[in-house]
């Protein structure tokens, strides 16, 4: 708790001094002119929000009973503070900077506070939620690290029969009757027995018998899981192939639609920004990700759709159905193959994909990541639920973040490939790397040709804009017997035809 109270305080003063910044920067003039003017008078400022704050004990909110007595005692805090600053600067004449500054650094300073203690209240105390319900049998294990006496699995030969209806209460105590429905619906006798579990962490699920259980079913949401991909693999490990595997997620969709809609407008987005930044972006940045999990303990992360599909298929599962139900997605996977263990997941900003590249070699394609993290994964998913649509893209792609989709129209993904032609394995133009399974789609024959050559940065598709798929095939096939004639020619002109289609007709491979 020593930890915590620390990196509390500095976050806070890190707030202030943020805000107190940006509201100078905003006033007329420049920041050299006014910082050494403000500073001195800035330090005494924090230092009396410093004191304040650690008298009334601002900073050890998260232990008190309840969300509104931690959002009174902020309230009446800075009210106390903002009395206190009123008095010494109307009364003795104290802090000689911009009322504005100083009223405005406290009040917006305030609304962040608050903010940070309500996302504090509903995912850092859920610590409390994943200990020992005294609900679940045997076959049913807690969340936490350590299992009470009664609960040790017994040997494979003596593990008792879970009786249907002893399972159907557990699983409609723990969620509810649609849920059970839902489950009860793709499970049989040939996946008995079953395991089911109200768990986040891979403990409970590396110390079942091997080979056992032929359906893992979880009954908390994998957001609250610190380890997700770990947490996959060691479901893998246990199950025979064709085993099912049920668990939930609160996607990213439900999440924002669920925010939008509690809260009254503009004060809806304003929090789900700030629920956006730390749960979605500090997870993923090498230096606000040990923030987050030693603020949160890796509790409520966001995880979008596309991503838990994603590590699903990564760790060896393949989708069966996913449904929402309530404020959760419900989902069923096979279990297929062992797990990729992924070491170098597409998870930043600059990503390097696998591609096909020239005799067939796997090249790494650089580019601005504009899908979710572990998209790659679920691409013959996608093509086999979706297909493909005018242009040769995925129809209705939800692995593209929204972000994504703007930074291709403006084609700023494809910048990081000019690292690929540097290396000599790409030229400007060509036919585009393809990975493994886009590659797969093609005739033997246009695989063969494909190979022969160098891939390119702007493929043939913009200079003859086909439509469908196998006008796609046409328009390659062409440009390859093209360029094995007249290679320099070839490019000369594929490279003037794509540049007038971009810059006068608009052309985009969405």
């Amino acid at each position: 708790m020593r930890h915590r109270f620390t990196l509390f305080v500095i976050i806070d003063l890190l707030i202030v001094t943020l805000i107190f910044t940006i509201l100078i920067w905003l006033k007329p003039g420049t920041l050299d002119y006014y910082l050494p003017m403000y500073y001195k008078p800035f330090l005494y400022f924090l230092a009396l929000w410093l004191a304040i704050s650690i008298i009334g004990k601002k900073f050890t909110v998260v232990n008190f009973q309840g969300l509104r007595k931690g959002i009174g005692r902020i309230l009446d805090l800075n009210f106390i503070l903002l009395a206190t600053v009123t008095i010494l600067i109307y009364g003795f004449q104290e802090f000689e900077f911009s009322r504005i500054i100083v009223f405005g650094t406290i009040f917006f300073s305030t609304l962040i506070e608050l903010l940070t203690t309500y996302i504090l209240y509903n995912n850092l105390n859920r610590n409390r939620k994943y200990e020992y319900n005294e609900k679940f049998p045997t076959l049913c294990t807690s969340s936490g690290k350590e299992k009470r006496p009664d609960q040790v699995i017994p040997e494979p030969e003596t593990i008792p029969y879970v009786i249907p209806e002893i399972s159907k209460n557990l699983i409609i105590r723990e969620t509810n009757a649609s849920v059970y429905e839902f489950v009860n619906h793709h499970l049989n006798s040939n996946h008995h027995p079953h395991l089911i579990l109200s768990t986040t962490t891979e403990f409970n699920i590396s110390n079942q018998p091997g080979n056992y259980f032929n359906s893992v079913i979880n009954l908390k949401k994998i957001n609250d899981i610190k380890r997700v991909n770990k947490f996959f693999e060691a479901v893998n490990k246990i199950l025979p192939e064709g085993g099912i595997f049920m668990d939930a997620v609160e996607t990213d969709e439900i999440k924002k639609e669920h925010i939008l809609k509690k809260y009254p407008s503009l004060i809806n987005y304003f929090i789900y920004f700030w629920y956006y930044v730390f749960f979605r972006v500090f997870p993923k940045l090498p230096v606000t990700k040990k923030i987050f999990f030693f603020i949160t303990n890796g509790y409520n992360r966001a995880i979008s759709k596309a991503e838990t599909f994603g590590r699903l298929y990564c760790c060896g599962f393949e989708l069966l159905e996913s449904k929402v139900i309530g404020n959760l997605m419900y989902f069923v996977a096979e279990k297929r193959r062992e797990p990729v263990f992924d070491s170098d997941p597409t998870y930043g900003l600059l990503i390097r994909l696998r591609r096909i590249g020239k005799n067939g070699k796997i090249i790494k394609a650089y580019k601005f990541r504009t899908m979710h993290p572990y998209a790659e994964y679920i691409q013959e998913y996608v093509f086999e639920n979706n297909s493909l649509q005018e242009g040769g893209k995925f129809r209705n792609d939800f692995r593209v973040t929204t972000l994504g989709k703007s930074a291709r129209k403006i084609f700023l993904d494809e910048l990081p490939m000019l690292i690929c032609i540097f290396k000599g394995e790409l030229k400007l133009i060509g036919v585009r790397p393809l990975s493994e399974h886009y590659f797969s789609l093609y005739p033997e024959d246009l695989k063969h040709q494909r190979i022969c050559y160098k891939p390119g940065l702007i493929p043939p598709f913009y200079a003859d804009l086909p439509k469908t798929f196998n006008e796609i095939i046409d328009s390659e096939r062409k440009y390859l017997e093209s360029y094995k004639k007249h290679p320099f020619r070839t490019d000369i002109r594929y490279f003037f035809k794509a540049f007038y289609n971009i810059t006068f007709r608009h052309a985009r491979s969405h």
